[in-house]
């Protein structure tokens, strides 16, 4: 194998388990750089991670990030933007790694909104909300969005198991996905690059919603199909953390150590990520971070370890700041004591109270910096951890 092949290529690697946990690191190389998990990848659905410049991810250390989504980016900017571009990575000036996703968890977000989209056994059908054009997303057109989208990581087409409905709703969704997921396979290996000729990963989505038997069985279709990674998705997955690790016990000894672990949705809270990652996870997405940044709700606490396990500490009944509360209004110290990123070190909590008061623009990009700050720390926490093990 050349230098030049390896390097267009995807390869994930255990680099080492925790002695008595299942959390491990694992190493990612693709197109498009290395990536040392556990990682957090802020979400840039619309092709930006909202008032974050592809500079302040880096300083953040984010080395992975969610690029585009396949249904907003068939919406706008368009697919012959895009391609114009060179892919998302140019577009949105991005040179790390990226995964993006397949547009299953809108189609069930318009399903249940007024029956703005019909699912059908063949994908989606729904209205261009600007043009009125009825699209058709299938696993074949949502592979193809997602190989014009260029990124590094590409899911499978699936539909995202609603937690109404019972076990009917799940099995439902069940069978669509595995089905889904055959075409899905057959049309990413028609030629497994991008358009613009990087090499693309295909990862299968476990469903099943929260039965342990659908969840199994999902499991042993996805991993017989030899697929470079695996997700775990549901609408119940990063909303109920309870039930998301159950779920990820569940599932461990079925799926293999050398691919990646995905779990879709998971990050609203920083112990989130300590809570998945020390049940054997290894990436994650959420747009809680910055959501929450720009709603004044920023992180506040530390990783400690306690009983051979880590934990997100903090003071107080939350582990977050709302910095609207007027007790802020003269409060010199940064956000949160001892933080790196580039908000806490040089502006104060009366800052930040000013400026999100006053509704300025730069409050939102100053706590997003923070917020996905936090998160990427805790990450790096988790690592060492595993490593030092």
């Amino acid at each position: 194998m050349t230098n030049e092949t390896r390097q267009n290529r995807f390869h994930s690697e255990l680099v080492k388990k925790h002695k008595t946990l299942p959390a491990r690191v694992m190493k990612i190389s693709t197109p498009h750089g290395e990536v040392q998990t556990p990682t957090f990848m802020p979400v840039g659905t619309h092709a930006l991670v909202n008032y974050m410049t592809p500079d302040d991810l880096l300083r953040t250390r984010s080395h992975l990030i969610l690029g585009g989504n396949t249904y907003h980016m068939l919406i706008k900017p368009g697919l012959e933007v895009i391609e114009k571009a060179g892919g998302m990575h140019p577009f949105m000036g991005w040179k790390g790694a990226m995964l993006t996703d397949s547009g299953g968890f809108q189609v069930l977000s318009l399903a249940q909104k007024g029956g703005l989209c019909r699912i059908d056994e063949d994908g989606a059908h729904f209205k261009h909300p600007i043009s009125g054009q009825v699209l058709h997303l299938t696993p074949a057109s949502s592979i193809q969005t997602q190989k014009s989208i260029g990124a590094d990581i590409i899911m499978a087409f699936d539909e995202c198991t609603p937690e109404t409905g019972g076990r009917d709703a799940a099995l439902a969704a069940l069978k669509r996905t595995h089905q889904w997921l055959l075409s899905s396979k057959e049309a990413h290996e028609k030629n497994t690059c991008s358009v613009y000729g990087h090499q693309q990963a295909l990862f299968g989505i476990i469903q099943g919603g929260s039965f342990q038997d659908l969840r199994e069985e999902s499991a042993h279709f996805v991993l017989d199909l030899n697929l470079d990674g695996i997700g775990i998705g549901g609408e119940i997955i990063g909303f109920d953390m309870k039930k998301t690790v159950e779920i990820i016990h569940w599932l461990r000894h079925l799926l293999p150590e050398q691919k990646i672990r995905y779990t879709m949705g998971v990050g609203l809270h920083p112990q989130d990520l300590i809570d998945v990652v020390s049940a054997g996870v290894d990436i994650f997405d959420c747009v809680a971070p910055t959501r929450n940044a720009r709603h004044g709700s920023l992180y506040h606490g530390k990783v400690v370890e306690k009983e051979g396990r880590l934990q997100f500490e903090h003071e107080g009944e939350s582990s977050h700041i709302l910095i609207k509360k007027s007790l802020y209004a003269k409060d010199p110290n940064p956000l949160l004591e001892g933080c790196g990123c580039y908000t806490c070190q040089n502006f104060s909590r009366a800052y930040l109270h000013y400026l999100f008061k006053e509704q300025k623009l730069g409050y939102a990009h100053l706590a997003c910096i923070h917020n996905i700050h936090v998160m990427q720390d805790v990450c790096l926490h988790l690592q060492r951890w595993v490593l030092e093990s």
